[in-house]
Order: structure tokens, then sequence, then C-alpha cells
């Protein structure tokens, strides 16, 4: 259903690309109204099934997901790959875009009124739907996200810095309110699920023993540990706030290659954290020249303020004997 008028401010979108980013803002702008109606809309949280990679989803990951897809008719939207399907689906041939997106991220904190969100990223469309999105993904051309929470806003990059929008809850438009998002270069948080400890690398262990080590240890300074598990909140966190998000690899069956997908989580988030001054690598890797070989591939993601990521990729850079003798000497269960 299109609105009678932009759902957002057209000055600062490119005329090529406005359809699609005003379609995608008709649906969060319904979505967030939905939302914010919580339990009143008789169980948003609710299970109905599994995804492709046998996720639990909830009665809104399908109904955000038919939504976005739904209001593509008219967006010049050649493909459509959703975390919420198993296959790529053509929407409008000879459409020039392919859209890659997560409808709903975090949906297992619905009930519990976290911030949730919708991520996305645009490619060139091809002939062939799946090289549309298995390709590096520096060749992204625009990336960004949704998040509702005290207020809905659009994080929004074209490869030209990074924008925030803010969905104005009178005249519901989403309006600018800063057209160069920039992550802090200091911050003193760190994010990551602590309870998986036992299970990460030498590498990620010794950066975390580090942080936890304080103002004593050898990093100087003190940390807070945050941890909300919907990435688009942790994403916001950082972009506002700095710090450093981490979701390793690690020794458990099915998490070897982390657990979040490339293609429609972690590439859009990196374009955005890039554009916003960060890093954002595979805890090795920069993550923007990576190319998935499987839609739903997962890969490790650690991003946030440059000199944290860089510290990462320097423990795991360093000769397994080296790290061993950190581990040794800094260990969280040492004696």
């Amino acid at each position: 259903m299109k609105a009678t008028r932009p759902a957002i401010e057209p000055d600062r979108i490119p005329s090529d690309g406005f359809a699609l980013i005003d379609g995608l803002c008709q649906v969060a702008e319904s979505l967030s109204r939905t939302i914010a109606m919580g339990p009143l809309t008789g169980g948003l949280g609710r299970e109905v099934g599994q995804n492709t990679d046998g996720d639990t989803q909830k009665a809104l990951d399908v109904e955000a997901d038919t939504a976005f897809f739904d209001a593509l008719s008219n967006c010049d939207v050649r493909w459509y790959a959703s975390e919420e399907r198993d296959d790529i689906q053509e929407r409008a041939p000879g459409g020039r875009f392919a859209l890659a997106i997560d409808p709903l991220d975090g949906s297992s904190n619905i009930d519990a009124n976290v911030s949730i969100g919708t991520i996305f990223s645009v490619f060139q469309a091809t002939d062939d739907a799946e090289a549309s999105f298995l390709r590096p993904a520096s060749e992204q051309l625009a990336a960004g996200y949704f998040i509702y929470g005290p207020q809905t806003a659009l994080i929004l990059t074209f490869g030209e810095g990074v924008q925030h929008y803010v969905l104005d809850p009178i005249d519901r438009q989403f309006k600018l309110a800063n057209d160069r998002l920039v992550i802090p270069a200091t911050a003193s948080e760190f994010a990551i699920n602590a309870s998986n400890y036992r299970h990460w690398s030498k590498p990620v262990r010794a950066y975390i023993d580090d942080c936890l080590a304080g103002a004593e240890g050898p990093r100087d300074k003190n940390f807070n540990m945050r941890w909300v598990a919907s990435l688009v909140a942790e994403t916001h966190r950082i972009l506002n706030r700095g710090g450093i998000f981490l979701y390793p690899a690690d020794s458990r069956a099915g998490y070897e290659k982390g657990r979040l997908r490339s293609v429609y989580e972690c590439a859009p988030i990196a374009f955005l954290v890039e554009q916003a001054g960060g890093r954002a690598t595979t805890g090795t890797d920069r993550l923007l020249d990576q190319a998935a070989e499987t839609l739903h591939q997962r890969t490790p993601f650690v991003f946030g303020s440059v000199d944290k990521v860089d510290r990462v990729t320097a423990y795991h850079d360093l000769p397994d004997q080296e790290v061993s003798a950190l581990f040794g000497t800094r260990g969280l269960f040492r004696g």
C-alpha cells in the first residue's frame, strides 16, 4: 500500500534509489505501529515455525517478511533474498536492484520489549539471481537498518557517509537527524555473550581477559560489558557511543563459522560501520572483502571502534605460543 506522500524526506536520497528506500520506510513505519502495540496485537512473539537454518520464526518475522516483499512491486527490485525464505525470489523482472534483508532482527526479544530491527543490503541486480548476492560485500550500493525502540530510526549509507533519520511520531515521516554519523574514537564498552567463554579461541579469550582486568591490567582502564542479543541494538549503541561487538566462531558444533549471516546481516552492518569511521572484520580479515558462497552462509563478526577491532586482529596474528602465554598469565580462571 502506497502512502499519499513520501515516507522519508527525499533531499538526501539518490533519485534512482528513492522508490526503494521509500518503500522500505513505508513498511517500517507500519511495523513500528504494530510493534508498539505489543501484546495487544494477540501474540507477536509466538512461534510459528522455523526458517531454512532451523532458527525459530516468530509470528512477526513472517508478517514483516511478507510486508517487505509485497511493498517492493514498484521499487525496481528484481531479486529479493530474505532470512525467512529458503531461496531468492524474483520480484520485478528487469529491475535494477537486488535486495537482501533480515526482516526482523532480534525477534526473540519481541515479548521483552527490547529494541529490534530490520537490516537490509542493496546490490546491483544481474541476470543471475545468486551472483547478484554472492559477491564481495564491498560491492553493495547501499545498506541500512531500521531500529524499533524508544524512537523508530533509519540508519542508512550509500557509500558516502552514514545518515540518521528518525520517524516523527506526529506526521509519521522519517526526518534527517544527522547527516554524518561518526563512531566515537574512544569508548569503554564491549559486547559479547560471556556465557560462551569456554568455547572461544585463545585470542578472543585473551582480548576479553584484558578488558576484564580493568585498570590493573594491560589496558590500564576499566570496561563495561553489554549484551542485548539484538544485532541492530548492539550496532546502534556502537554507532552512537563507540566500543566493540564480538560474535566470534567457537568450538561448538554449528558455531565453527559463527552464527550471524554474511549476506543480509554482517555485510550491511560492516558497510555502515566502515562508512561511520569504524572497522568490521571476521576477527582476522576485513568483512567487506569477503564474498559468501551460499545465501545463508554464516561468518564470525567483530566490529566497532578502529583501535579495539585492530587489537582483536593483532591477537589473532600472534604465534600460538605467544597467545598461549597471554592466556596463561591473564586467564579469567587463573589461580
